[in-house]
């Protein structure tokens, strides 16, 4: 049998057999599990009841979390003039038009969040193939294609974050880091599971939420109680 590292043997002692815990419980394990020479992202994976593979069962949106994630966000925007000035005014690290989607073509992709102003997506459209697989394409209904690029910025800068379910019809996203105290990271889940609960598509059938589970960056997960992560 392969010997257990020290992280891996301390996790075990503070997790042990843990499941379907609170949600402020499950926190404090994994904060008080979080060993890395780093700030760990804490994360979130919500196994729901739908097949994406059916139009009318996707599950997409955006949710801005109450106390941002921690995380700094490069922001990439696609306009012109007065919108691009915008954009810069905004705060936005990345902005162009013919010269970024060049940028981007070459391989070169230094943002996390995508936002285009609505003339200029027949030419974001040329980046369908790079931009689709990683989730950075433009799209009006999360917001980010939209004239209003100020307001995009701002929310990507703020801690607004995206989601979509994957294949196996599973949600992952960071919702802080295990610096935040308890209180906020709980805020912040809670958040996120409503966004996701509002976000339920028409073709669902039977149980939507099915399970919730939290960790971190480097360590184990573990269950979350559904009824503790609903809103107050």
């Amino acid at each position: 049998m392969a010997k257990l590292g020290k992280r891996t043997k301390a996790a075990q002692e503070i997790f042990g057999t843990a499941t379907n815990v609170s949600l402020e419980d499950a926190l404090a394990m994994i904060k008080k599990a979080a060993s890395a020479k780093f700030d760990e992202t804490v994360e979130i994976a919500m196994n729901l009841g739908v097949d994406p593979r059916h139009a009318d069962q996707m599950v997409r949106g955006v949710v801005q979390l109450p106390n941002g994630t921690g995380k700094t966000v490069r922001v990439a925007v696609f306009a012109r003039g007065a919108k691009a000035d915008e954009a810069k005014a905004a705060g936005a690290d990345i902005v162009g038009a013919e010269d970024l989607m060049e940028t981007i073509m070459s391989g070169k992709i230094e943002f996390d969040r995508c936002i285009a102003t609505p003339d200029l997506m027949p030419l974001v459209g040329r980046l369908g193939k790079i931009l689709g697989p990683r989730n950075l394409m433009p799209n009006p209904k999360v917001g980010t294609v939209t004239m209003d690029v100020k307001t995009a910025v701002e929310a990507a800068k703020g801690g607004e974050v995206q989601f979509k379910v994957e294949k196996a019809g599973v949600i992952h996203a960071g919702v802080g880091k295990v610096s935040f105290d308890t209180e906020k990271l709980a805020q912040n889940v809670r958040a996120f599971v409503d966004a996701v609960t509002r976000a339920r598509p028409s073709g669902a059938k039977g149980a939507y939420l099915k399970k919730v589970s939290l960790s971190s960056t480097m360590g184990p997960g573990v269950s979350v109680d559904l009824s503790s992560t609903a809103s107050n």
